[in-house]
């Protein structure tokens, strides 16, 4: 068995000594590995796969092909010739792929040739998957099938993002690094999957909706993980949010040492379990299960901290089966509408009937409300749900505000008329005005920088092919990094639909439907998260979050700062897609443990 490499061992090789350790990490390419080294020493492993994302990058697009086309195909001739190297044969064998019937070897063949011809480079995907262990078949093709349709510039950079996950694996080999935290993490929100609504089962899809059977066997489950990662308490509290506290150092070991209540102010952390129709595995989950993990090796170490660690799985955040979101977190800050009470589902089922059969008591939530001078702040990890630090390569970010948004529903009215018979200058079409809002929208926003705007929903009521839309419904959503930033972009949008609609002639009406402001991440807090991504050697990279989070409503009673995690499938969420890796997953929960120990020494 080989001995595993050390970091000392690297550091202190010559440079032919330590590029022939590194030999095979990227397919028929040392330069890359050799360019890299020259960055030595690496404090992490993690400084040394991002040094050599860093030589691809900067290496130039024939480089890049060259990298790419040094790879074998999928179950391809290199494989059929047994002429893969011993790395590419290990990986293709825990795929599968080297077992593979003859319906689908010739379903495979067929999809890399269409990829190669369309791409001019072979199809590349981490065959070993996001785990480590291994994809499925059936989910190699369906990758292939979907990436086969890509633009080539997505699709170039994608495999490029592929070659560096099979790097980061190969290098783990060699360094017999196993993120078993990382592993646990993702074998808890697997396992928490497996909860979805009635209407879902069997269809493959995850949708998780406030107080649906699913979503009590969720509070269950994570209950009893929270007391399997050794919380001293867990609890479901009057709305459906899940508690579980690890007390402080001076916890009473038993009944007869029990002192009163704990000095120290407590720290706050969670995320929400709940998810959208048809979602991801991710959102929200990953920040109950990082923080756990952490729980779960205090404990181990026999260790505790000068202050406790309470970790909330909050009930809801998305206002998926009634029109309230947050309203797990904005329990905990006093901002529990009670009107929402009386709201329905589609099925007619009120919040509060929802409730009283989930067991909980509506007569409680007042009681949930937390004293902010009973905690120090509020901390949480999220999978970023962007293509940021995808398309970056780099697997943490630190979120320096959460967005500022503001969203209005409208409509346009002109004139319908025939298509045919009505003359261009003579028009008043509604839709056509939409359009223009929609390259105004996009223009302001991108003139901007940090802003972002969408009109995502459009409507042209009885609509037909041959009559110009005289009414036409849109949605329109405005996000900044600070309020101030957003009121300007939404001052241009207004007065320029305003203008478009007098120069046409036409009418128009808004509602505003949402105003949020922005949360800012408290500076001593965003500082500690930079602390913590410095010390494990990933490069920093600060950034706004343009989607919201409970952190936006603990924003109003504590300071607050957010851990982003790279996603993968270019960073999709709210999307069966939405992925992430047990490495990146063990990098955050280095991260949170490293802010932990900064929190303890400060105390």
């Amino acid at each position: 068995m080989t001995t595993p490499l050390t970091l000392n061992q690297l550091n202190s090789a010559t440079l032919d000594e330590a590029s022939a350790l590194l030999d095979g990490l990227y397919e028929h390419s040392p330069w890359i590995a050799r360019a890299a080294l020259a960055k030595r020493p690496f404090q992490s492993l993690a400084q040394l796969k991002f040094a050599m994302v860093q030589e691809v990058t900067h290496g130039g697009r024939e480089p890049q092909l060259a990298l790419l086309r040094a790879h074998p195909e999928l179950a391809g001739k290199a494989m059929v010739d047994q002429s893969l190297t011993a790395e590419s044969t290990n990986e293709q064998s825990k795929a599968g792929l080297t077992h593979c019937t003859p319906a689908e070897f010739e379903k495979i063949q067929q999809l890399n040739a269409q990829y190669n011809a369309r791409f001019g480079f072979p199809f590349i995907l981490a065959v070993r998957g996001p785990r480590g262990t291994g994809l499925s078949k059936s989910e190699i093709i369906a990758t292939l099938e979907r990436r086969v349709q890509g633009h080539p510039d997505f699709e170039l950079a994608e495999c490029l993002r592929n070659v560096h996950r099979i790097a980061e694996i190969r290098l783990n080999d060699k360094f017999g690094y196993t993120p078993v935290q990382g592993h646990q993490v993702w074998d808890w929100q697997e396992a928490l999957a497996q909860h979805t609504d009635a209407a879902y089962a069997g269809t493959g899809q995850l949708t998780v909706t406030y107080l649906t059977d699913a979503h009590l066997a969720c509070a269950r489950q994570i209950h009893a993980d929270m007391l399997a990662a050794d919380c001293d308490s867990a609890t479901i509290d009057a709305v459906g949010n899940v508690v579980g506290r690890y007390e402080s150092d001076s916890y009473p070991r038993t009944s007869d040492e029990r002192q009163g209540p704990i000095s120290s102010k407590t720290l706050l952390t969670g995320s929400h379990y709940d998810t959208v129709r048809n979602g991801g595995k991710y959102d929200g989950r990953l920040g109950i299960y990082v923080p756990l993990a952490c729980v779960q090796a205090l404990k181990a170490q026999g260790k505790r901290l000068p202050y406790a660690l309470e970790v909330v799985a909050f009930a809801e955040e998305e206002g998926q089966r009634y029109k309230a979101t947050f309203l797990g977190s904005g329990a905990l800050t006093g901002d529990f509408d009670t009107a929402w009470l009386d709201q329905v589902d589609a099925d007619g089922i009120s919040m509060r009937d929802a409730m009283a059969n989930a067991g909980l008591d509506v007569n409680a939530i007042g009681s949930i409300r937390r004293n902010p001078a009973d905690y120090q702040g509020f901390v949480e990890v999220h999978i970023e749900q962007g293509p940021v630090l995808n398309a970056l390569d780099i697997p943490l970010g630190v979120v320096t505000s959460i967005n500022a948004s503001v969203r209005y529903v409208g409509e346009i009215v002109g004139m319908a008329s025939h298509a045919g018979t009505t003359p261009m200058g003579q028009r008043r079409d509604a839709a056509a005005a939409v359009a223009e809002l929609i390259l105004l929208v996009e223009h302001c926003a991108t003139q901007d920088g940090d802003s972002v705007g969408t009109v995502g929903q459009l409507q042209v009521p009885n609509g037909s092919i041959n009559v110009i839309p005289g009414r036409c419904q849109f949605s329109l959503d405005l996000r900044a990094p600070s309020d101030a930033q957003r009121d300007a972009l939404e001052a241009k949008v207004l007065t320029g639909l305003r203008l478009i609609c007098e120069r046409r002639g036409l009418q128009h009406s808004l509602t505003r439907t949402m105003q949020a402001s922005a949360a800012p991440s408290a500076p001593e807090w965003q500082q500690r998260w930079e602390a913590a991504v410095t010390a494990l050697g990933v490069p920093l990279h600060r950034m706004p979050s343009g989607a919201g989070h409970d952190a936006m409503k603990l924003h109003t009673i504590l300071p607050q700062a957010m851990l982003f995690v790279r996603g993968l499938n270019s960073g999709i969420s709210h999307n069966p897609l939405e992925s992430t890796t047990s490495d990146d997953m063990q990098l955050a929960v280095d991260a949170f443990s490293y802010l932990l120990d900064q929190l303890a020494a400060q105390a």
